[in-house]
């Protein structure tokens, strides 16, 4: 009788250890929304004489893309990355794309007003976002932002 107690014991940690290693499988399943898109990959451009309308011009750099779910849908934010301090008035601007699954987005900052030092990279960054709601994001299976010398992606 005393071999069955510990048995039975023993028998329900082993199933219940089976059965929470199975939830791991969900983290890693589409149904997850922080797995909707994976990691972003850089690429370098090559240089793009395109009319920017707004008076703001593309940042020098993107150097990192995330993108958050949110209920409502997800926040893209971006790193840029300017030539010197100063850097202002940066957003996220969505432009056409050949591919309606893609959504491209293009880093635009304006100027300093004046002279600025170059300093470390670090505090030259800039940080921009835009908002896509759920309705938008059941058509897209990619991001890119785009600046003057590389650009990042994710997918889903």
């Amino acid at each position: 009788m005393k071999t069955n107690r510990i048995k039975t014991p023993l028998l329900a940690l082993l199933a219940a250890t089976v059965t929470l290693s199975a939830c791991g499988r969900v983290a890693d399943s589409g149904l997850n929304p922080f797995n909707w898109f994976g990691r972003e990959s850089v690429e370098t451009v090559a240089a793009n004489a395109e009319v920017i309308t707004d008076g703001r011009q593309l940042v020098d750099q993107v150097t990192e893309l995330a993108v958050d779910a949110t209920p409502e849908g997800a926040i893209i934010r971006a790193v840029g990355l300017p030539p010197v301090q100063g850097f202002w008035d940066a957003e996220l601007v969505r432009v056409q794309s050949a591919d309606p699954s893609l959504a491209v987005y293009e880093f635009r900052v304006l100027p300093p007003l004046e002279r600025q030092a170059q300093s470390t990279p670090q505090s030259r960054e800039i940080i921009a976002g835009a908002a896509l709601n759920n309705r938008q994001l059941a058509s897209i299976r990619g991001i890119i932002v785009r600046g003057q010398r590389s650009q990042r992606s994710v997918s889903r």
